[in-house]
Formats: C-alpha cells, sequence, structure tokens
C-alpha cells in the first residue's frame, strides 16, 4: 500500500547574498495514514525546513532543488502558488510553533477559523461561522460560542494553542503537520495539547508528523521516529527501537544529554562538543564526525549511506553503537533513584551556614485599575501569598510551578524589579525591602537575574563589549582597561572567545545567547543569581551545556542559585531544594529527591505524572494522571486551599480552611495540604524551609 505522504530524496536550499545553504540534502520519509512520524534533532537540523518545503511555506530564497513529495498519489512538490492553496489547510493543516506571531492579531479568532472554511470550502458566512464554533468545541475550547469574538491577545497560552489546532483541522485535513506545537509551554499545558492532537489523531485518521527537540514528546506519542542533523536523516526506526537501541552516535548523545539520564548525579549530563556544520559548505565525509566521541579518519572521507541491520531500522553510520539487530533493553533508560549526589553536594554548599537569602511571608499584590483617566482600583491580582523559604550559601533552591503561579514575580521581587506588598526579603542579614530605589541600586551587585528569554533582554543595537561594560559602568568599577580585562575574563569563563565583544546579540546562536546572559548576570560577582527559565527554550543538548556550565561556576565560583522553571526534571538536576508553587502559594518544599520521588502535595504528583518521559515503555504504561482543569483566576483566588478546585482529594474542609505547611520528614520537607498523599510526621508552624 502507498503512504499517504512520501518524501524522496529531497533538497532544499536557501539563496543568500554571497553564499547558498543547503538546508536539505537527501531528505527521505513516509507517512502512513493514520500514522505519527517524530522528527527530532537540534535547531538548524532541517526538521521545520523540511515541514516548510511540504508545504512550499520556505523562506526568502528557499528552493526545493532536487526530490519530491508526494501526498495521496499526487506530486506536490511541483505545484505552482496557485497549486499549493489548494493543498495548504485543506489537505494538510499545520500547527506553528508561536500561535502569537502566527495569529492574525486585528481578527477574532472565529474569522480566522472561519476564513479557511469560507476559502477551501465554499461555504457561506454563518455556516463557517458555525464550524468555527464546531471545530473550537473538538479540541476542548472552554464555551467556544464565546469565545469565537475574543482576539488573540485576550486568551492564553495553551488556547491559542488550541485555536491554531482548530484553525489547522477546520477542513479535515489528511496529515497534520505540528511544528513544536509545545515549546512555549508549561508541562500540564504541553500535556493537554499532545493528548489533543493523539485523540484527534485517532478519531479523525489523519497522519501527524510532530516536530520537536524534546525527545519525551515523541516517546510516548509518535509511532515511529526520525533523527535529522546538519539537513540529513542520520536514524529512522520505530519509536520503542530507536529509545531501546540507538545505533547513531548522534542519537545515543542526544539521550545522554537528557537531565533525567543524570538525575542522580553520579555523571555530569553528556554534552555534545562544538556545533552543528556550516551549510554553506558542508564537510565531505560523515557530517557528525567533528563532534562525534567514535569518529574514524575514514568518517572525514567518505559519506556513510542510511542503511541498517534491517529494513526498518536505519542509520547513516560507519562505526553504529548499540546491539546490532537487537532491539535492546528499554529498562537502561527509565531513571532510578540514587540520592547521594544531592547529600554530597549540600555538605560541600555548608551544612549548619546561615542562609544567605530568606524570604518571610513575601505578598505581591497587582491592582487591577479601570477607566482611561481616573484609573480607579477594581481589585487585585494575588501573584504572591505568604511565600517563605530560604537558601544556604554555595546551594541551588528551585521554584517550580505551571505558568501564572507566581515562581517568575518571586524573582522579580528578590531581584529589585517589582517592590514587595507584604514581608520580607533578607539578603545577607539586609532586608531589600526597607531599602529604597537608590541604595537597593547601590546593593544590585549582591544579586543579579539571568532571564528567561536572553535576546529580549539585550540591547540589539548594542554590542556586547558595551552590553557586559554597562554594569560596570554603573557601579564606577575599574578603569576603561580594568573593565576590559573583566569583560574578556567572564567571556572565558562562560566558554565565549574574545573577539564576541565586537558582535551583536541576533548573531549568536540561542545557546550562545544564553551564555552571554550569564555573563552578564556574572559580570559584577554577585553572591545570589536568579536563574528564571534560563533552559526553557533551549535543545536538550545546548540546554546540556548551559546546564554544566551553570554548575561549574556554582562551584568554582561559591555562586548560590534561585532556579526558576516548570520542567521538574531539569530543577530536580540542579537543586538541592525545591519549591512547588500553586497560585500565589507555596504548596510544597523539601530535598529535591524527597519532593520528587515521594512527594505530599496532590499538586506536586500531578506536575511529575504530567513530565513526558523519554521511554516510550513506561509512557505507554503510565496512568492517564496528571493535573486536570485550568488555573483559576488569582483575581478571585478559591477559598481555603487554593488548589482544591483541581484537586482529586478535596473535601468541604479545603474550601472552608487554608491548610498550613506540616512537616513530613526531619529533612525540612513541608507540605500544605488537609490530605496529603502520606501522613505527617508532626503538625509545626509555617517558618522558612531552609535547604537541606
Amino acid at each position: 500500500m502507498a503512504s499517504l505522504l512520501e518524501i524522496a530524496d529531497l533538497h532544499t536550499e536557501i539563496r543568500l547574498r554571497s553564499a547558498t545553504v543547503h538546508a536539505l540534502d537527501g531528505v527521505s520519509l513516509n507517512v502512513e495514514a493514520g500514522e505519527c512520524l517524530g522528527i527530532v534533532g537540534e535547531s538548524g537540523c532541517g526538521k521545520t525546513m523540511t515541514a516548510l518545503s511540504v508545504m512550499q511555506l520556505l523562506p526568502p530564497g528557499g528552493h526545493i532543488t532536487g526530490g519530491s513529495v508526494t501526498l495521496a498519489g499526487q506530486e506536490i512538490s511541483s505545484l505552482d502558488e496557485n497549486g499549493m492553496q489548494h493543498v495548504r489547510g485543506n489537505e494538510i493543516g499545520m500547527i506553528f510553533q508561536d500561535p502569537m506571531t502566527s495569529l492574525n492579531p486585528t481578527m477574532t479568532i472565529g474569522d480566522q477559523i472561519a476564513e479557511t472554511v469560507l476559502l477551501h470550502r465554499g461555504a457561506d458566512a454563518r455556516t463557517a461561522r458555525a464550524r468555527a464554533i464546531e471545530v473550537l468545541g473538538l479540541v476542548g475550547m472552554p464555551r467556544p460560542a464565546e469565545r469565537v469574538g475574543n482576539y488573540p491577545h485576550q486568551l492564553s497560552g495553551g488556547m491559542r494553542q488550541r485555536v491554531m489546532i482548530a484553525m489547522a483541522l477546520a477542513c479535515e485535513p489528511k496529515l497534520l503537520i505540528a511544528d513544536e506545537p509545545t515549546t512555549a509551554l508549561d508541562v500540564t499545558i504541553q500535556k493537554q495539547i499532545l493528548e489533543l492532537i493523539d485523540d484527534l489523531r485517532r478519531r479523525l485518521g489523519m497522519a501527524v508528523i510532530l516536530v520537536t527537540h524534546d525527545l519525551g514528546v515523541i516517546a510516548g506519542r509518535a509511532d515511529r521516529a526520525a533523527v535529522m542533523y546538519a539537513g540529513k536523516v542520520v536514524e529512522t526506526t520505530s519509536t520503542l527501537r530507536l529509545f531501546a537501541n540507538p545505533r547513531h552516535p548522534y542519537t545515543e548523545a542526544l539521550f545522554g544529554a537528557l537531565p533525567e539520564k543524570a538525575a542522580d548525579g553520579i555523571e555530569r549530563l553528556y554534552s555534545i562538543p562544538g556545533m552543528p556544520p556550516d551549510l554553506t559548505s558542508p564537510p565531505a565525509g560523515c557530517r557528525f564526525a567533528a563532534r562525534c566521541r567514535y569518529v574514524q579518519d575514514s568518517c572525514r572521507e567518505r559519506e556513510p549511506a542510511l542503511e541498517g541491520d534491517s529494513w526498518d531500522h536505519l542509520f547513516r553510520c560507519f562505526f553504529p553503537v548499540g546491539k546490532a539487530g537487537e532491539a535492546g533493553d528499554t529498562a537502561a533508560l527509565q531513571v532510578k533513584e540514587a540520592p547521594g549526589r544531592r547529600l554530597e553536594r549540600a555538605a560541600a554548599g555548608g551544612d549548619g551556614q546561615q542562609p544567605l537569602l530568606r524570604t518571610d511571608g513575601l505578598v505581591k499584590n497587582f491592582a487591577v485599575t479601570a477607566g482611561a483617566v481616573l484609573q480607579r482600583k477594581v481589585g487585585e491580582v494575588s501573584a504572591v501569598a505568604g511565600v517563605s523559604f530560604a537558601i544556604r550559601p554555595g546551594q541551588t533552591f528551585g521554584l517550580v510551578g505551571e505558568s501564572g503561579c507566581g515562581k517568575t514575580t518571586v524573582g522579580r521581587l528578590i531581584a529589585g524589579l517589582e517592590k514587595a506588598t507584604g514581608g520580607s526579603i533578607m539578603l545577607d542579614g539586609e532586608d531589600l525591602t526597607k531599602l529604597s530605589k537608590r541604595e537597593r541600586r547601590r546593593r544590585s551587585p549582591k544579586v543579579q537575574l539571568m532571564f528567561q528569554d536572553s535576546y529580549a533582554s539585550m540591547d540589539p543595537r548594542m554590542r556586547v563589549g558595551p552590553i557586559l561594560r554597562e554594569p560596570l559602568a554603573i557601579q564606577r568599577i575599574g578603569s576603561r582597561q580594568e573593565q576590559r580585562n573583566k569583560i574578556a575574563a567572564i567571556l572565558d569563563e562562560v566558554g565565549l572567545p574574545g573577539a564576541a565583544v565586537d558582535r551583536y546579540p541576533h548573531e549568536f546562536s540561542g545557546g550562545q545567547r544564553q551564555r552571554l546572559g550569564l555573563a552578564r548576570a556574572l559580570i559584577l560577582r554577585p553572591k545570589l543569581v536568579v536563574a528564571d527559565e534560563p533552559v526553557s527554550a533551549l535543545d536538550v543538548s545546548i540546554q546540556a551545556q548551559i546546564l554544566n556550565l551553570m554548575l561549574d561556576l556554582q562551584r568554582d565560583l561559591g555562586l548560590t542559585y534561585l532556579f526558576i522553571s516548570h520542567d521538574l526534571s531539569v530543577v530536580r538536576y540542579v537543586s538541592e531544594s525545591i519549591g512547588v508553587m500553586y497560585l500565589g502559594k507555596l504548596v510544597e518544599v523539601g530535598p529535591a529527591d524527597d519532593v520528587y520521588y515521594r512527594p505530599v502535595h496532590p499538586y506536586t504528583k500531578g506536575l511529575i505524572d504530567t513530565v513526558p518521559v523519554a521511554d516510550p515503555v513506561a509512557a505507554q504504561a503510565r496512568e492517564d494522571k496528571g493535573v486536570a482543569g485550568e488555573l483559576p483566576s488569582a483575581l478571585s483566588p478559591p477559598s481555603g486551599c487554593r488548589f482544591r478546585t483541581r484537586c482529586p482529594r478535596a473535601q468541604d474542609i479545603c474550601a472552608a480552611e487554608e491548610p498550613p505547611l506540616r512537616s513530613f520528614g526531619p529533612n525540612g520537607h513541608r507540605a500544605a495540604c488537609h490530605f496529603p498523599l502520606r501522613e505527617p510526621e508532626g503538625v509545626t508552624e509555617p517558618e522558612p524551609a531552609t535547604a537541606p
């Protein structure tokens, strides 16, 4: 039987002014009807370019120069623009990575979905609107008849992604291409979106191409997987076989970079050395040779073909890893508990020392106003409500939770970008909330912020040299020559060349820009670094580099980190202690391994059950658990326990009384729940939880 989609020896080039980028070089893939194919790899490997080539939505200068794309027996790669307009949105739907930039901000979501039906099905306006409401209901949008009149900015990130899926499904396409559909979403929304795509695939009989850099995403969703590197497919087989027995060294390296693979801390995350090759002049031999730990001379001389031990497991390598002709043992990929590293790191951090940072009853409310002129106050958003924790010198405290839980606001309060409504922030024995703006500015070298979006946090008109010199100049530290020396030293510490001082932020890759963000945070030699989602948008290989770098600098410079993230596996790897936030409240806090392996609060357990696992067997065996429902509004949070509206264990007392933080172990493990997952060792008064 012929495949629904067949890509045969596809070559795509992007012509620039001075060079030509060979973005795809002989890519061959096929997708059966109703099948899900996962395409994985680092940024720039060609996975998104493959999807855009199928849709003929290539960037300026992009052209298909060879090969073919066939959909349901029709060759579509040679169609002109008029021909492709019938295919796009009608026979092939596409979900783009960033829904906010893909949706039209001037049109309601109902009009944008209806537009597809009007163009492809010739429906009248009333029928098209009815179809828009129908597909919004199909993708799980609450109150779809009301939402059709909303604009994109009025919706949350998860809802905007549902709108993108609804647009893609409006004409019931044969193939759905999802390009990084969950990259910017937290784990609970990510799970909802992936389950939605999975459910729609089964119900509608669609084929799906799932493009992602997250191996955990494809582990439980894709039937087959293709690993791409430098414009080529380097390995392809069933998902089960790929995860159980990877044969290409690049695939093995991607698995080695996963935080859950090194969560026991006995060994560092594997960091793939170097960078992918420049595709304007690709190397002659194996494209992975320069970064491969098994490279031989023959690898640099000639290019390996895409072959294998069997027809259903192909790989492009002369010296493959793994076991020839065997599926391997999936148990080897499962994470086992080994808390020894955390005890060792805690001892090295100075057990018994006084905390460097202590927050006590920290509160932040944002006023909600109405009126264009008078701006009268009509309510308050409770962003942070009585948060208390402490961090000892040289240690890392991980703060996790869904988007909107208040974790970033806590970081901004500590960094001085927001003023606290109540409570205290004690840094080195000094209450930062009592300081004026001028005094806080003088003390800013003690605490620095590492932003989530390193590119947006830098002035695009400034070169790296002035960007790094700016905080030194503001604090009047050193002469100009001394400042240049400090800049050269910090660039060396974060692994960037000295020549970087003359380049602009846009000239760096995402990982390099995050290194610049870390350099900017460290240039004043702070005692505390607040790292706000520092690796959330990075590939697994670049993520491993940044995490290893942060831990190395912590060891060498004695840094203390507040590490904010929604990824529990990352937080567990870098942190001695973890605090879990929900709707402004700290609901559980304790040693990292205790919180992850022996959670007490139902919300923590739900977050852990929601995290994608890079093991197809474990993912398929996992019960359908996680955090259900939508996050309540912080404008009017639920009474009593704020999690009760989504909690499977909630009872009447949960609405009447707010649960206090209680002790669940002698090592500082605390949780705020009336009906915990295990019994407490004794009720104690709420107090700051110090990293053990």
